[in-house]
């Protein structure tokens, strides 16, 4: 195939506006539809290259995974191992056990359903993680040993009928990629089967092409290669993290990617300015910068606490691709010269780089991360455990379901109180059941995660379509006035309705109405109007209201607070959040709540971890958090107090 200088323009195109994101650059909010510019041209010069050797009768199967091999694995290798003193040095021993787990997930192209199955409440933030990325390659990888041999086996099959089946399967997977982006947003996200349409566009225009010419017009390309411009760079600018993923949305930058492939030819305008000298150069070694800069952000995240200020990241950016030329030049082209490396060296080097790493990241998994390389006594380790489920919380239901919830304290008859609430109602689980056993108490928990307890919400997080919090919240509305209970205690991450991180980003975003819409703004306001509605509704069941604010969200998951201490790198106090910042991220919620302070029953547990500087994460041998936000069981001992008053008011 010709060199197209244009391509390489592209693949500039789609890495620097994905580097920018992965940094956090809000300019750049919608840059990770650069993966599906790749995928794009990934499905077009794939496509080209088998079309034609099979044409000719060259196409080889095993010649075609040498060149993939070539191309695709010793970066990959020298990349993953270049994190490796990194991951030992600054990772805690569960990032350290994650992070052995997706060596071996990369090394059997299966890193995308790792990260997807990963992708939970619970969940290390995507930031954090070193290889995330490596998940669209998985899906790259898994589409060049299918597609080939599909290819190979339909293409004595008329033309006509070629494009048919092809274009069924289009439509299948983007209709499933639609349906997902609201029912399974996380597998819709990782998974082959919802993201192969974009693929296709690719394999589309280079089946066309190979039978038609490009367009004649001058005019009509102008037109449709500026067009194509355009709407990958409404993508890039006007999307954000809020919009559904893949979806009917996206065909907005995939089929701009398909009209610049098609349409970007020479003399036209967008031709010369993907030919332009620095973009071609960093299209050059788009591989090298988008394998490189994950791990140089995630690492510096890591060691600097996530406190990354804007010269930091820019550096950072140039750094990856400083290391993207260097590793261009010296690793990606000797490999793929077979004057260089034999056919047999690549083999072998392939085969080996897959066992080490496999080997290496089962060993890391198999020793949970060495935990003995921080210095944590049991005690400590202890307190990191989450609290258990116990068929409580997260079950899928309707309005018939039996098993929606669970009896806490004293197993009776009657019901006293209802606990109701997301992930941080399941942190008071246990402390509530043993004081409430002690106060000859029965009561019924439930809840769900990222449902805020509120009625007349609709979440936008794709997994409660399933466990659907507006039903769940009309349910224990109803439960609360048939069983006539003496309370009802409410307790959630606020913030996470409202302004979500301290990057007010991550929010769970709501609305008053199934369709949305969903945004920030429309989200604080249903927050607002939704909890009016729920005081005025309890109160007209005479149900008082007992509502807990939420503890201080952490900058940092507890166990790298405590890893970064044992290392030397700071103390506790410098390790924790700052009372003034966390303020600001309640500030809304608490404001909100005391507007009906004489309405319910309001116990803000800020002070319970604050001084007037700083909110600990927790004392030298026991941690009050499980991770950045969810108390454990130590933490949720300083509520003790708070409940025993809750439940005294029988």
């Amino acid at each position: 195939m010709k060199y197209k200088p244009e391509i390489d323009g592209l693949r500039a195109l789609a890495v620097l506006p994905v580097i920018f994101f992965h940094a956090g650059f809000e300019l750049f909010n919608g840059g990770f539809v650069g993966v599906d510019i790749f995928l794009v041209i990934s499905g077009y010069l794939i496509t080209n290259i088998i079309i034609s050797e099979l044409s000719s009768g060259k196409f080889s199967i095993l010649n075609f995974y040498e060149r993939r091999a070539r191309r695709i694995l010793p970066i990959l290798f020298f990349v993953m191992l270049a994190c490796l003193p990194f991951a030992w040095l600054w990772l805690a021993p569960s990032d350290l056990q994650d992070f052995g787990q997706s060596l071996v997930a990369i090394s059997t192209f299966s890193s995308n359903f790792l990260f997807w199955k990963e992708s939970g409440y619970f969940d290390t933030a995507a930031e954090l993680k070193p290889l995330l990325h490596t998940w669209s390659l998985a899906l790259e990888e898994q589409y060049y040993i299918i597609f080939p041999i599909f290819l190979l086996i339909i293409w004595r099959i008329k033309i006509k009928f070629i494009l048919f089946l092809f274009s069924l399967i289009f439509l299948t997977s983007l209709f499933l990629a639609q349906l997902g982006s609201y029912y399974s947003p996380s597998a819709s996200f990782y998974l082959l089967p919802t993201r192969g349409w974009e693929l296709l566009i690719g394999v589309f225009l280079a089946i066309y092409l190979k039978h038609k010419e490009y367009f004649k017009s001058q005019i009509v390309n102008q037109l449709l290669s500026v067009i194509g411009f355009g709407m990958i760079c409404y993508s890039i600018f006007f999307f954000d993290e809020n919009t559904p993923f893949p979806s009917l949305l996206t065909l907005i930058p995939t089929i701009g990617t398909g009209l610049l492939l098609l349409t970007a030819v020479p003399k036209t305008f967008i031709h010369n300015l993907l030919c332009f000298r620095p973009f071609v150069s960093i299209g050059l070694i788009s591989y090298s910068a988008y394998l490189w800069h994950q791990p140089l952000l995630a690492f510096s995240r890591h060691r600097l606490l996530g406190e990354l200020s804007h010269a930091q990241l820019i550096m950072i950016c140039f750094l990856s691709l400083f290391l993207a030329r260097l590793s261009w030049q010296f690793i990606e082209i000797p490999f793929r010269k077979k004057s260089i490396i034999s056919k047999k060296i690549i083999l072998i080097f392939s085969i080996l780089g897959i066992l080490a790493f496999s080997f290496t990241g089962y060993i890391i998994n198999l020793n949970d991360g060495f935990s003995n390389r921080a210095d944590f006594s049991n005690e400590l380790k202890q307190s990191f455990k989450r609290p258990t489920l116990d068929n409580c919380f997260d079950t899928s239901f309707n309005h018939s379901a039996k098993l929606w919830g669970c009896n806490l304290g004293k197993k009776k008859d009657t019901i006293d109180f209802i606990l109701f609430g997301d992930s941080h109602a399941l942190s008071l689980k246990e402390l509530i059941n043993d004081r409430a056993k002690k106060a000859d108490i029965n009561v019924f928990f439930t809840g769900s995660s990222g449902c805020l307890p509120f009625i007349g919400i609709y979440p936008k997080r794709g997994d409660q379509y399933e466990r659907n919090c507006n039903l769940l919240n009309e349910r224990v509305y109803k439960f609360a006035q048939q069983n006539k209970v003496s309370g009802i205690i409410l307790s959630a991450r606020w913030s996470y309705y409202t302004l979500g991180n301290y990057q007010y980003k991550g929010s769970q975003l709501i609305s008053d109405s199934k369709k949305g819409p969903f945004n920030l703004r429309h989200s604080i306001d249903t927050f607002s109007k939704a909890f009016n509605t729920t005081v005025n509704n309890y109160n007209k069941i005479k149900v008082p209201i007992h509502l807990i604010t939420q503890p201080p969200h952490q900058k940092y998951p507890a166990e790298s607070l405590y890893f970064f201490k044992s290392k030397g790198f700071g103390d506790l106090d410098t390790l924790s959040i700052n009372k003034k910042k966390f303020d600001k991220l309640n500030e809304i919620p608490l404001t909100t709540f005391e507007t009906r302070i004489d309405e319910i029953n309001l116990y803000n547990i800020t002070d319970l971890f604050c001084d007037n500087n700083i909110c600990s994460i927790g004392t030298t041998n026991r941690s009050f958090y499980c991770d950045s936000n969810h108390l454990c069981k130590y933490g949720a001992a300083k509520l003790t107090n708070i409940i025993d008053k809750i439940l005294s008011k029988l």
